[in-house]
């Protein structure tokens, strides 16, 4: 199958789609992005949706995620501080490639479970 896009050699560093793959390499990076699918979200609510993140784990994806411009972080002057983050249209964007795996997961979950009991097992 013929690629749409422009070659940049087998495995080049700055190739678009190895930096796509690689921010799926961080484990929570893809679920944070699903979580605020629906809008803003305070961290401590974001926390509470995901399940199984720690507070420090949180922070440092969401941190990443701002530098790499797929969430914005807002901050209100109020007392106590509130902070809100956001998807940006990258951010948004992402959630494709997401679905689509989610997808993927739905239609072959038992299948690659299965095999990987048989390789246990084996």
């Amino acid at each position: 199958m013929e690629s749409p896009f422009a070659p940049y050699g087998d495995f080049a560093a700055d190739c678009p789609a190895r930096l796509a793959v690689d921010l799926f390499a961080s484990a929570w990076l893809p679920v944070v992005v699903f979580a605020l699918r629906d809008g803003p979200m305070r961290p401590g609510r974001l926390r509470r949706e995901i399940g199984g993140i720690s507070q420090k784990v949180l922070t440092q994806t969401l941190r990443r995620m701002e530098s790499y411009g797929l969430v914005e972080r807002h901050r209100y002057a109020e007392a106590p501080p509130r902070v809100e983050y956001e998807l940006t249209g990258a951010g948004r964007d992402l959630l494709v490639p997401i679905h689509a795996l989610g997808q993927w997961a739905f239609r072959h979950a038992d299948t690659v479970a299965a095999a990987m009991e048989r390789a246990e097992t084996g």
